[in-house]
């Protein structure tokens, strides 16, 4: 296996992976299996029938049942799977003496996530842990993707600021990544009621920003916290949709900049695409109050937002010092 197949088969398994992760979250199974990499100590949820059985006969609508069980388990096997292809990947990097610093920084991301996802279980499911692998997993896309993008798309110069505002535009798409995790992992997706209004008001009244962004709280009080206040959850809802209008702003200024390129266009076609279908997703979730297969879909259009962001910055070549004056000097004679 080369790098480059290695990173493509990484990549495939990671956009399965973190979208399958939202839906066993979204779905109630985050602690389908309550322990930590196995199920009760087992290495499926088939060996552990009895100890599922077991704990469903004592809470019969508690978190634990046979197909919440088989939907965690699954997730964790495709992501040791993943963990599997990055470690061959950095193997093989080693081996061939290239690329030795990214594929280690790539493995210790991986190892990182492994870490979050054994503490999003074993504490229980804390907002701050969950969003954090939130994270890790999309910062893991977003790696992936550069690579992938680096060896395979043909460069394209363009000027050292539309580089920089690319680089900013990715900073954007993950804040706002961190907003919707925070939205989902404190049950604020429909905080706000109707569309572009949040509860008849634009910007609600009736909205506290004190406690609502603070990570160590427990979700809900049977894990040992308290759950947020209403007012607290429209506090995150309506920033999570003014981060939402910002990021737009910047997807259509850095699009229309970007058009000044040919060569670009096709990757800015991609980028708006992905970006009116992620505001439809989101829209829809509101207006639908929240199916899980859209809420699902909106997890994977966010990572395909930063998929699509990360190609467009990976394939630019800034304009070196030495040339800048002269190609500044052809640009304005056109």
């Amino acid at each position: 296996m080369r790098v480059q197949r290695g990173l493509l088969l990484a990549l495939l398994l990671a956009v399965i992976v973190v979208p399958l992760g939202a839906y066993v979250r979204l779905s109630d199974a985050g602690l389908g299996c309550p322990d930590w990499p196995g199920c009760y100590g087992k290495p499926s949820p088939l060996a552990a029938a009895a100890d599922i059985a077991r704990a469903m006969t004592l809470d019969p609508d508690g978190p634990v049942s046979h197909a919440k069980a088989w939907k965690e388990m699954v997730h964790r096997y495709l992501a040791a799977s993943l963990g599997l292809v990055i470690l061959a990947v950095t193997a093989i990097a080693f081996k061939a003496r290239r690329d030795r610093l990214p594929a280690s920084l790539l493995l210790a991301l991986v190892v990182l996530q492994g870490l979050l996802g054994m503490w999003t279980v074993t504490l229980l499911l804390k907002p701050a842990i969950v969003t954090g692998h939130l994270l890790g997993g999309m910062l893991l896309i977003a790696a992936l993707a550069w690579w992938v993008s680096r060896g395979r798309l043909a460069p394209v110069t363009t000027s050292r600021s539309f580089s920089i505002a690319c680089g900013i535009l990715i900073a954007l798409v993950f804040g706002q990544i961190a907003l919707g995790g925070w939205v989902s992992t404190h049950y604020a997706a429909l905080a706000c009621q109707g569309f572009p209004s949040c509860n008849g008001e634009l910007m609600p009244s009736a909205m506290r920003f004190d406690g609502a962004f603070h990570g160590l709280r427990s979700i809900g009080e049977a894990a040992g916290g308290a759950p947020l206040a209403i007012e607290q959850r429209v506090a995150i809802h309506w920033t999570h949709r003014l981060g939402a209008l910002l990021l737009s702003v910047a997807v259509l200024g850095v699009s229309a900049w970007g058009w000044r390129w040919p060569a670009l266009r096709g990757r800015l076609v991609c980028l708006l695409i992905v970006w009116l279908a992620q505001v439809a997703i989101g829209v829809g979730n509101v207006l639908m109050q929240l199916p899980l297969p859209l809420a699902v879909a909106h997890n994977a259009g966010a990572l395909l937002l930063l998929v699509a962001t990360v190609r467009l910055a990976a394939s630019l070549e800034p304009v070196p010092a030495s040339a800048r004056s002269a190609w500044a000097w052809k640009g304005e004679s056109r």
